[in-house]
Parts: C-alpha cells; structure tokens; sequence
C-alpha cells in the first residue's frame, strides 16, 4: 500500500508498506531516478516474514523534491525522521546504489536506530573526478534536455548487458520510473552524490551486521567497491546473473539473500 507523511522538517514523504506492523521492520531504500517500484518483485517474499517499507528518497517518485542541496546526511535525516514519525524502532536497512549512500550516512549518525544495514550494488567510496565531472554534465544534460533523454541513456547500462535484449519488460519498468523522477530531484541529487563523503570507515568501524551484495555484471559499481570489508559481521553475497539491478534480475536470489541475513540478525 502506498502511504504519504509530511515529516517534522516540512517535507512529504511516499513509502510502500507491506506485511504485519507487528514484526520487526525492513526498510528499502532505492537508487538514483528509481523509486519504491524498484522493490516491487521482492516486497511480496519480504513481507510475509516481515513488515518492510519501501521508500520514495526526496525528488523521487512520490516524494517532494524541494530546490535546495541534497546531501546525503539530509537523506538521512529525512529516513530518522520517518523512523521517529511512524514510531518505527531499530530498523533492519538496505540501500541500493544511492539508497547504500544513504544508508551509510544514517549508520554514521543514527546507529542507535539500526539492527544491521546492508549496501546493494553500492559501496563507500566517494566519487573520483572523472566521476564527479559526470554528475555535473549529467545535471546540465537534464537542465537542457529534461529527464527522458538521459534516462534512455542511463538505464541500459544498470542491466547486465544481455538482459536489455532477454528482460525487455524490466528495462522499460525502470526508463518509467525514471522518466517520472523530477528534473529539481534529479540535478539536486547529482550534485550530492558528487560531493559526498568516503565512508569505508562506516563498514570498517561498525558493530552492526552488514550485508553487502554485488551483481558478477554490475557495470556502475563493480563487486571489488562493494566487498571492501570482511569480518564475523560483514556477509557478502555476489549475484552471478546481475548488473546493477539485482532487485529486477535476480529478484528470488536477492529476496533470499535479504531474509536469510535478516533471520539472523
């Protein structure tokens, strides 16, 4: 069911939310130009032995998208507040791409809200130069030419390159979200994934149970960016027929990997 709450800072958050509010609490977060629909393959299997909401990062799907700089500790304020608004308690949190940004921000600052936290197809290295001149020529590009232009260009290459031709229907699930996403959102976004911190010292440091997953395909970040810690918290799992998209490739194995992780922990 999709919900909207306006959060203590003005802002109007959507979220999905399946499954019992009696059991412990999963959140999703999605990537850059996706939105809660990223996670509709795997909601079913998560919510029946969970309650897991998805939810829409601010300038994205049903979200607010306010004209002013998109950090990522502001994502994470907004989830903390979320957290705090719908009385949530420690939550069991997974960000993909961007949403693992995130994700590494809200564990850096609001630990005590975690039980463990996971980074799908993310990582916590900071973008390098040539990746921060592409953000700023990715907002010029959707400044001038609005989103669809750069949407066709960019969601082909989240796919392992043989499934933009076998899994015809996902790719173009992905283009609508992203077509939908609004430009202010996505240019305020850019301009925080640009600048955001390194936080290999979140994964290195912290207590909590981590899980990290890779796609063998993943051609944005590739598996070496996101197995950059072991140790008896840490579990790595790597998605043989994925690129960046596990959520829509490899829906099963990634739903496993989350409720196996979580059972645990």
């Amino acid at each position: 069911m999709v919900k909207q709450v306006q959060l203590g800072n003005g802002l109007e958050i959507a979220y999905r939310e399946e499954g019992s509010d009696k059991k412990e609490t999963v959140v999703l977060l999605h990537g850059f130009c996706g939105s809660s629909g990223y996670w509709s393959k795997i909601l079913p299997a998560l919510s029946q032995s969970y309650r897991v909401l998805a939810v829409d990062l601010r300038g994205h799907g049903g979200s607010a998208a306010p004209d002013e700089p998109y950090t990522m500790e502001r994502f994470a304020e907004d989830l903390s507040l979320l957290v705090d608004k719908l009385e949530l308690g420690p939550i069991h949190l997974f960000g993909h791409s961007l949403g693992g940004y995130v994700t590494l921000a809200f564990a850096q600052k609001y630990a005590d809200k975690l039980k463990s936290f996971g980074l799908i197809h993310s990582t916590g290295y900071p973008d390098d130069e040539a990746a921060k001149a592409n953000r700023d020529k990715g907002a010029e590009n959707i400044r001038e030419n609005g989103m669809e232009p750069f949407i066709k260009a960019l969601v082909p290459k989240l796919f392992a390159p043989g499934h933009v031709s076998t899994m015809p229907e996902d790719v173009q699930v992905a283009k609508e979200i992203g077509f939908a996403t609004k430009p202010t959102g996505a240019i305020q976004t850019l301009k925080g994934m640009r600048d955001r911190d390194d936080r290999n010292e979140v994964l290195q440091n912290t207590k909590l149970p981590v899980l990290l997953v890779a796609g063998r395909e993943d051609q944005i970040i590739p598996s070496e960016k996101t197995f950059i810690v072991n140790g008896p918290n840490v579990e790595q799992v790597l998605l043989s027929n994925s690129g960046h998209m596990g959520m829509l490739e490899e829906p099963e194995a990634m739903a496993d990997a989350i409720v196996r992780f979580v059972s645990k922990n």
